[in-house]
């Protein structure tokens, strides 16, 4: 069983607080993400959990999904197995962990990728999965960014974007 979700203060997790400072609309652009989920997914694969923030509020809105995460940061995968067992130290340009997947996440990730890994990204998550939702600082690579992953613009606040896509 999922642990309840909690809103996670800066005193709890500094990293958190220094996303909230630097990012001034990252609770929206979490909020959104969210809201973009196009169905209940019974398993989830977050890309770039980093601080298990979405994976907080995925479980919140979806109790029974099982989530995998992946990040490429050590520190990370020790703090998000904190909430998700199945955390993996892994690169968005590796091989995908083995789906399918009824969702790939991805909320301030995507952005650290160039045009050619964006592509194949998409390319890699589209075999594996059945939706997809990515929340980043896109500014105006958001619309070509929902043309090759198949998806949509659904949420937009200055430079923050959301974008979902829906491959049922």
């Amino acid at each position: 069983m999922n642990p309840p979700f909690h809103e996670t203060t800066p005193d709890e997790d500094p990293y958190l607080g220094a996303i909230r400072a630097e990012i001034p609309g990252y609770d929206r652009l979490q909020e959104a993400a969210i809201g973009a989920i196009p169905f209940p997914p019974a398993s989830a694969l977050e890309l770039g959990i980093g601080t298990a923030e979405t994976t907080r509020r995925l479980l919140a809105a979806h109790p029974g999904a099982q989530v995998t995460g992946l990040d490429s940061s050590p520190d990370m995968v020790f703090r998000a197995r904190r909430l998700v067992a199945d955390v993996r130290l892994g690169r968005m340009e590796d091989p995908l962990p083995d789906g399918p997947w009824d969702l790939v996440i991805s909320v301030l990730s995507a952005h650290l990728l160039d045009e050619q890994r964006e592509r194949d990204l998409f390319r890699r998550v589209r075999e594996q999965a059945r939706s997809l939702v990515i929340a980043d600082r896109f500014g105006e690579s958001a619309a070509r960014l929902a043309e090759w992953c198949g998806g949509e613009i659904v949420w937009t606040e200055g430079k923050l974007a959301v974008i979902a896509a829906d491959y049922r």
